[in-house]
């Protein structure tokens, strides 16, 4: 029976990783992570179209990391993250209002901590390795703080957490080209020359992009939550690192 639910849960962690045969080599850490039962089934549900093992591995994130994630909304990455650096890392996920699923989250993983703050405020007691955001700075655009915006003040907040040689990740969905910031409030977007452009602009040197979120088919026209288009959105992924 030992054997039979052994052999079931690396059956599990195969099909997390899109079906790698066992000749492949060993299971990689982050597919037992996503294999881990305790995930909401929700979560699961949302692998596919996130693709977090790969995500992570082009961010760079090593086990032990500390780092801050912006926005965390409900903690689909929160978990998977807290679980990948371990005991010896550290999640500062920063939330003005923490959803509940992210404060139950926070209570059952010692190395989660909420952080609160107004927009554009990064509060951790150390100088952390990464500063991780997915699908948010359209949002940060929203919300004007006097002659600046929430991404501007993050943007600059971010450089001052980091470490010298720290990375800022930065996902979000793809706008129209030409469109810059103009569609943030309306289709949920933004064009990633933009955010290329202010983040140069608080001190980061552009270090990596990946088309992995890359959707052809997306003309970019269409609300992110519009059915059809939600989780099939064209999606930049872009790696920033301060200059050591």
């Amino acid at each position: 029976m030992r054997g039979m639910m052994v052999r079931n849960a690396m059956a599990v962690a195969i099909i997390a990783m899109g079906g790698a045969s066992l000749a492949s080599g060993p299971i990689s850490p982050f597919a037992t992570i996503l294999a881990d039962p305790a995930r909401p089934e929700a979560d699961r549900a949302r692998d596919a179209d996130r693709k977090p093992a790969e995500l992570v591995a082009f961010a760079k994130l090593k086990p032990g990391a500390q780092l801050a994630e912006l926005a965390p909304g409900g903690g689909y990455f929160t978990r998977l993250l807290s679980a990948y650096v371990g005991p010896k890392g550290h999640i500062y996920a920063i939330a003005a209002r923490p959803s509940p699923a992210l404060t139950e989250i926070a209570g059952t993983h010692p190395n989660v901590s909420i952080v609160a703050g107004g927009p554009g405020e990064i509060n951790v007691p150390a100088p952390i390795d990464m500063v991780w955001t997915t699908l948010n700075y359209h949002d940060f655009k929203n919300s004007k703080q006097g002659d600046s915006d929430a991404a501007a003040l993050f943007d600059r907040a971010a450089f001052k957490a980091l470490k010298p040689g720290g990375i800022y990740l930065i996902v979000d969905h793809q706008a129209a080209p030409g469109a810059g910031a103009s569609v943030t409030s309306t289709l949920h977007r933004i064009e990633e020359t933009v955010v290329r452009q202010e983040v140069g602009a608080a001190g980061f040197r552009f270090d990596g992009e990946s088309d992995l979120l890359h959707h052809a088919a997306d003309d970019h026209s269409l609300k992110v939550q519009e059915t059809g288009i939600r989780g099939k959105t064209d999606q930049f992924i872009l790696r920033f690192r301060k200059p050591r």
